[in-house]
């Protein structure tokens, strides 16, 4: 089995994300936050949309869903939170439920924080996951809805995924969330990791994908009980150390 990822600029820093079943030629939409430029790229791939999939409510992921729907005849797919924005999934899923896309099958994973009912889906056979806003290369969703304690599990799942799963965020923010990292971690591989991405982003290349591996060796979220010391928090439960580096970025002005 074997899939392929275009990925696109939507909005003001959004991507969007299709991905297409190679075996069969189905198409899925990883969310939905430009109906219009989504439908255009479909087009121009000459692709069939059989599902959009959704990470959480959030307008910038799901606005779109009933003007793709309209055109396309796919199947919306998300947890049961997007009725939000006005109309309720075709399907519900929720962590541990399996979506397929022709050949491909998609585990649902529970990410809950940034809103209470959000997912990931992950394709084991191709070591890739699109986890919406709950991790960033070198960062993670703001608590809008859940609690630290949530918000940490949630990464933990996605953290215990393979070391090579490529990691498909729904936002390039890499560069402020490096100028955050550098701010509470002087891990060697950190430095070098960050003055990569502020090369890449003055040649305005992007920063996504990432992998499992590399977020849990430079990303000060995943690595926040290991900066437990570093922030006076010595004997800190594990979700305790991330919460101070969660306050720390929301109010770091750097």
């Amino acid at each position: 089995m074997s899939i392929t990822v275009h990925q696109f600029p939507c909005l003001s820093d959004n991507y969007g994300f299709l991905v297409r079943d190679d075996a069969t030629g189905l198409a899925a939409c990883i969310d939905t936050p430009e109906a219009q430029v989504i439908l255009a790229e479909l087009e121009k791939l000459g692709w069939k949309l059989a599902l959009v999939l959704n990470t959480h409510w959030h307008p910038d992921h799901a606005g779109g869903n009933a003007d793709i729907a309209a055109a396309t005849g796919a199947t919306v797919v998300g947890p049961q939170e997007v009725e939000r924005i006005g109309q309720a999934p075709d399907r519900v899923v929720a962590g541990g439920d399996v979506v397929t896309l022709g050949e491909t099958r998609f585990e649902v994973i529970e990410s809950g924080g940034h809103t209470l009912g959000h997912v990931a889906y992950f394709d084991a056979a191709d070591h890739t996951a699109f986890v919406g806003d709950t991790l960033f290369a070198l960062g993670c969703g703001r608590i809008f809805e859940g609690t630290p304690e949530q918000m940490w599990a949630s990464l933990q799942r996605l953290a215990a995924l393979p070391d090579d799963t490529r990691v498909y965020c729904a936002h390039e923010y890499t560069a402020s969330n490096a100028r955050f990292a550098l701010s509470v971690d002087d891990d060697p591989a950190l430095k070098a990791r960050t003055e990569a991405i502020f090369a890449a982003r003055e040649r305005g290349e992007w920063t996504v994908p990432t992998t499992i591996g590399l977020e849990k060796a430079t990303n000060p979220f995943l690595r926040a009980p290991r900066l437990a010391g570093r922030l006076g928090l010595t004997g800190a439960a594990d979700h305790e150390a991330f919460a101070a580096v969660r306050a720390a970025k929301d109010g770091f002005k750097g």
